[in-house]
């Protein structure tokens, strides 16, 4: 898979499911929610020493129906691992330079977490492929998009925390191209999680269809 068909699909997607679980059975669970209403891209997070096991694990159940990326991947060693493991992107909530080229060699796109314009800019000239504004979108809200995307139209960026059923259009209409959500497509049983991603997708389908 080339890494402009994997930006496409998350941007196509543009909900993310920000997974964090103990058990692959739970993976399954999430996935199979995830899947039904609408969401088709998973970020695992490396907070759990078993993050690689369940990247390999969805991937092997699910293939090209879902699109697995790592998550809180803070530096180079875990960043190999997570590719080896399968992982289509690699998202951190900091930006280091050694991650981003680690993921320009195996063409894997990298989304750091950024707070200033300056470090966004140069994680940008390092070849991150996305901007995951963290932790700063609660702070700004969705008017996240439009503060940083004012100077720097062109910068793709990933909203992370904030986003609901109810405001998650507000979020688009900012410029924002995709979020992250991590409670609402994660916790309860795999019809929940059904529901609140189909509540999610018609909402952007919503968005879209306006344009």
């Amino acid at each position: 898979m080339y890494k402009n068909n994997i930006l496409n699909r998350i941007e196509n997607t543009a909900i993310m499911a920000i997974v964090r679980v103990e058990t692959l059975e739970r993976a399954y669970e999430i996935a199979d929610g995830c899947l039904a209403g609408g969401v088709d891209v998973l970020e695992i997070s490396y907070t759990l020493p078993n993050a690689g096991e369940i990247i390999k694990g969805l991937n092997e159940k699910y293939g090209a129906r879902l699109l697995v990326g790592a998550g809180t991947v803070l530096d180079t060693e875990t960043a190999r691992l997570a590719i080896l493991a399968g992982a289509k992107f690699i998202i951190a909530p900091n930006y280091k330079e050694e991650v981003s080229r680690i993921c320009n060699r195996y063409q894997v796109p990298y989304a750091p977490g950024c707070t200033t314009i300056s470090e966004m800019v140069d994680a940008m000239e390092s070849g991150a492929s996305m901007i995951k504004a963290f932790p700063i979108s609660n702070y700004y809200g969705s008017q996240l998009g439009t503060v940083f995307k004012t100077p720097i139209p062109y910068m793709p960026i990933m909203a992370s925390g904030g986003v609901t059923i109810d405001n998650i259009i507000d979020w688009f209409e900012n410029g924002i191209d995709c979020v992250g959500i991590g409670s609402l497509l994660t916790k309860g049983t795999s019809s929940q999680i059904e529901q609140n991603a189909r509540e999610l997708v018609e909402k952007l389908r919503e968005y879209r269809n306006k344009k």
